[in-house]
């Protein structure tokens, strides 16, 4: 038997994101047959952000090797022993827009993004300058990751906690939704 049950901390993490005003639209399991490593994903947004533009994207990577050194500590300790804190899966947010015809600088961006973020959600932000033609304007894709460590002796003992991480990453959601209109308006012909 497992000692942690990874898809049932994920059902209560998705439980747990709709407690904190996020709506779950999709989830994906899958499993690498060579090295059993595992990746679960999850699709979700603002509930305010139903209708776009923003999407968010939170994927857990299930490392084998790290499950079951996990494991193996587990099955040695006594019954009244806690698991020691050094086992971790990474967990990443990952914000994506649709093109942005009117892209907002990076740099500003990055340094609004790290108040709300804060220093327990490191933010990643970057972008990406396509042309279409050669003779079109430059279409600006943004992205924004976070990566927390998830750990496994907090998901054996069911007391990991993410509402911190769950309301700013809503903080976070609902400071892109606010924004994009600006960049998204079509240049008038």
């Amino acid at each position: 038997m497992a000692a942690i049950d990874v898809a049932g901390f994920i059902a209560d993490l998705k439980d747990h994101a709709t407690d904190h005003g996020f709506h779950v639209h999709d989830e994906r399991h899958f499993v690498e047959t060579y090295s059993l490593r595992q990746a679960w994903e999850v699709d979700l947004h603002p509930e305010e952000a139903c209708n776009g533009p923003l999407d968010l994207h939170l994927s857990l990577e299930v490392d084998p090797r790290q499950l079951l050194a996990f494991e193996d500590v587990v099955g040695g300790l006594d019954d009244d022993e806690e698991p020691p804190d050094e086992f971790h899966f990474p967990m990443v947010f990952t914000w994506a827009l649709p093109p942005l015809p009117h892209g907002p600088d990076l740099l500003v961006l990055a340094t609004d993004l790290a108040g709300v973020g804060g220093p327990d959600l490191p933010l990643e932000v970057s972008a990406i300058d396509s042309f279409p033609s050669v003779t079109d304007a430059p279409v600006r894709t943004l992205t924004i990751h976070a990566r927390i460590p998830v750990s496994l002796a907090g998901i054996f003992r069911s007391d990991e906690e993410l509402c911190a991480v769950l309301d700013r990453c809503r903080d976070i959601s609902l400071y892109l939704v606010e924004r994009s209109p600006s960049w998204l308006e079509e240049d008038e012909l």
